[in-house]
């Protein structure tokens, strides 16, 4: 097969194999005549409680209403400080921001692009009620130093793990450490659904509680409200297509995997990672599930050079992320200036996603690899 082009992602190749029960999946919501939560839901959110070592899966409607939600039960709100990355995509300092808490935001490393972990105790003061890490690119931050720095200063952790379902360190899933687990199912996730949805995970039997009460406007039973919570349901036909799925996502992140280690070999062997910087080499603690697979140029000129060129050669790509958070214009009155965070912005300005999905096939990621070699050797 001659290879002229190559999608960054290609959800088709995936649901190709699973149509049969997709389908009977639909079939099966739209004959049981109840959409909204159900025994789908319920059914889903114990697959997910047994797949990622928690005691409690809470069913919701996106990855950024799990953050909303999870920030909600924890009584977060105006007067409250919340640390979190600047390098990430805007809903974890969104859903900070909305419920009037004011985000602290923290530079990154040069490595993973995870939040610089000694960095944060520098940044809580009084009004700090929690931190956010995001495991950024479905490589999680080191969790227990991070958990046992928040027990220390009697501050929340939550895990923004969207793109990290399936991710570990040292064996902890993640989601499964802090106060609250985040997952988005969003299409493109390792988990992608076929619209919105999301996932709240606990510990604890109080926090998950309160987390279902809030998820039904605040109301138990129906109609009688404890507190003032929103519409953050996951509904029954989302949750019965990721149970067709969910015992998959294994077999995904594997393959993720294995492209990521192709890609690096290709890139490695062909002399590309001399002048492009690759994913760093694991160590045996991270269980990293490659949600991307981002290189780093030299220069922003070069960024730009390099992704018209892919471009020409029909090769996908994408950004993650632009801008980063601190310097968005919604935050202005934050104060935060150009030089305050130099590697996120960096990394927003020099970083590149290449195509990576279980289905990739061989032969395309050496087409990526020929075509980054040709445009080094520009």
């Amino acid at each position: 097969m001659s290879i002229t082009s190559v999608p960054l992602l290609d959800l088709s190749r995936t649901h190709q194999a699973l149509e049969t029960e997709l389908q009977a999946a639909f079939l099966r919501v739209l004959h049981a005549n109840g959409y909204i939560l159900g025994p789908e839901v319920s059914q889903f959110e114990s697959a997910c409680a047994d797949y990622l070592g928690v005691k409690h899966a809470i069913g919701v409607s996106s990855g950024s209403d799990a953050l909303i939600l999870a920030l909600m039960a924890l009584e977060i709100g105006p007067g409250d400080e919340v640390i979190c990355p600047s390098y990430t995509f805007f809903a974890t300092a969104g859903a900070i921001w909305r419920l009037g808490a004011r985000p602290v935001f923290i530079d990154c490393d040069l490595t993973a692009y995870n939040i610089d972990l000694e960095q944060i105790e520098a940044q809580i003061t009084p009004q700090t009620k929690a931190v956010i890490p995001v495991h950024l690119f479905g490589q999680t931050v080191a969790l227990e130093p991070l958990r046992k720095l928040c027990d220390s200063r009697g501050i929340a952790l939550i895990e923004d793990a969207a793109q990290a379902i399936g991710a570990a360190w040292k064996n902890q899933p993640a989601g499964s450490v802090g106060d609250f687990g985040c997952f988005s199912f969003f299409p493109s996730k390792n988990l992608g659904g076929f619209g919105d949805g999301g996932l709240l995970t606990t510990q604890s039997d109080e926090l998950a509680e309160r987390a279902r009460i809030l998820r039904v406007h605040g109301s138990k039973p129906k109609y009688y409200h404890h507190f003032v919570g929103g519409n953050f349901r996951l509904d029954a036909l989302q949750a019965a297509l990721l149970n067709v799925k969910l015992p998959h996502c294994e077999s995904y992140a594997h393959h993720r995997q294995e492209k990521a280690e192709h890609y690096t070999r290709l890139l490695n062997e062909s002399g590309v990672a001399e002048q492009i910087h690759l994913p760093a080499p694991l160590s045996t603690d991270y269980k990293h599930v490659y949600n991307q697979y981002v290189i780093r140029v030299k220069t922003p000129e070069d960024r730009e050079s390099l992704q018209k060129y892919l471009s020409s050669r029909q090769i996908g790509t994408a950004i993650y992320y632009p801008v980063p958070l601190h310097l968005q214009a919604c935050f202005k009155s934050l104060g935060y200036q150009a030089g305050d965070l130099p590697n996120s912005e960096w990394a927003a300005q020099t970083t590149l996603a290449l195509p990576i999905f279980p289905e990739l096939r061989l032969e395309e990621q050496e087409y990526v690899a020929e075509a980054l070699l040709c445009w080094t050797a520009r």
